[in-house]
């Protein structure tokens, strides 16, 4: 890949952000001569962005703090199809409330790492179904349609797998590549944007939309994708034992935002300090080159960099406060995710197991068992090796409160209510 001139794609291939441009020499000319208005699209299928789609919001970030105008593209109209790529089967249909629903929760995140505003710099953030739901379907076919080859469609790695594995594909989900097309062009017509980013799986979806673009006689635009990111030991960005790892404060704590990066895997901390944090290039390239004990230190200073920007300097640093009084005093942190438990169930007893379902620290009865008896599981500090062990106001200690634990580093408090 060449060496760049614009300060964008500069800092994106430094830190690790690009896996192919459409055009990389037209691409880097753009941006060094104009503001640049790009955009990323983001699928309302739950009320809240995970980590694995972190990378893509940085992305924006990166653009609007390198001078150029990024927009947050919603799905509300090709939200009602559902995106088909790589999928095994049809996703589920969603009513335009709950659609709707899930935008609003989305949006909350992208303040965090965006400015918005009117001025020629500041981010926006457009819905797709401003367009899509007014379409007439005639009109569309006619004037969009027309511009499709189904055989060039049917050789897209993302409809071919399902094909191949003559797992079903419905005429809906046929549409929402053209439909996701549409929006580049649609949003060119709009705000003048002329490059779309996206995950690597969305190269064939962006490529089709520039393709419909000179088509249909708009200026040349532009693709841009990240990798697709896995840990070291590939596991899916987003996911941890315990479910995903919502970006939504009211999903995930900020506490337990920060427990999973400090658990970042010892050979991903360079690539995730340069991907999920702002911290200079000299300092990133200064702190992974530490080893030894020092690469947890390093840990620490990753989760309170990522939680910052996304709950707040002030709320990270709680975090790395909380952890420290659990781990290294081995003190009762108040601070500690709680969960509230009617006091009458107290008081006749809970199961151990049940509890520890409700306090998400196993999915199943038969998941906490297996924690149990592998030792994993504390009351108080305390290990329990009994499954049939009942939980109730005799744990409740000085504070209030009783401390289930799963591991070393997940603590719940329990609270009567």
């Amino acid at each position: 890949m060449p060496a760049f001139k614009s300060d964008f794609l500069r800092t994106l291939q430094e830190r690790g952000f690009i896996h192919q441009i459409s055009d990389e020499t037209g691409l880097d000319e753009l941006f060094s001569r104009e503001i640049v208005t790009a955009y990323i699209g983001f699928d309302p299928t739950a009320p809240s962005l995970h980590a694995g789609g972190l990378i893509q919001i940085m992305m924006l970030h990166w653009m609007q703090k390198t001078g150029h105008r990024p927009i947050a593209l919603m799905g509300g109209g090709t939200g009602m199809v559902g995106d088909p790529s790589f999928k095994d089967e049809a996703r589920k249909l969603m009513t335009p409330d709950v659609i709707q629903s899930n935008i609003d929760g989305i949006k909350r995140v992208f303040s965090n790492y965006l400015t918005f505003g009117d001025g020629p710099r500041d981010a926006l953030m457009v819905n797709n179904a401003d367009w899509l739901l007014g379409i007439n379907y005639l009109d569309f076919l006619r004037d969009v349609g027309r511009h499709f080859s189904v055989n060039r469609m049917l050789s897209f790695d993302s409809v071919k797998t399902r094909l191949d594995r003559e797992q079903s594909l419905s005429f809906l989900e046929f549409n929402y590549m053209i439909l996701q097309a549409y929006d580049f062009v649609e949003l060119n017509k709009r705000t003048g944007t002329r490059l779309q980013m996206g995950g690597s799986d969305q190269w064939g979806n962006i490529i089709n939309g520039i393709d419909l673009g000179h088509r249909m006689d708009t200026p040349q635009l532009f693709a841009l994708t990240s990798p697709l990111l896995t840990t070291s030991s590939g596991a899916k960005m987003g996911k941890s034992l315990s479910g995903a790892v919502w970006l939504n404060p009211d999903m995930l704590s900020a506490y337990d935002f920060w427990q999973y990066w400090r658990n970042t895997e010892d050979a991903d901390v360079s690539r995730f300090l340069k991907l999920y944090t702002t911290l200079p290039m000299d300092e990133i390239a200064r702190l992974s080159a530490l080893g030894g004990s020092e690469i947890n230190e390093v840990k620490k200073i990753l989760a309170t960099e990522i939680t910052a920007m996304l709950h707040g300097r002030e709320n990270a640093e709680q975090a790395a406060e909380t952890a420290r009084k659990t781990f290294e005093e081995g003190a009762l942190a108040a601070d500690l995710p709680t969960i509230d438990v009617p006091a009458a169930d107290l008081e006749s007893g809970i199961g151990l197991l049940a509890l520890m379902v409700m306090a998400k620290l196993a999915g199943s009865n038969g998941e906490a068992r297996r924690h149990v008896q592998g030792g994993a599981v504390r009351i108080n500090d305390k290990p329990v090796s009994d499954e049939r062990t009942s939980v109730g106001t005799g744990e409740i200690g000085e504070a209030g409160v009783i401390k289930l634990s799963l591991g070393k580093k997940k603590h719940i408090l329990v609270r009567p209510a």
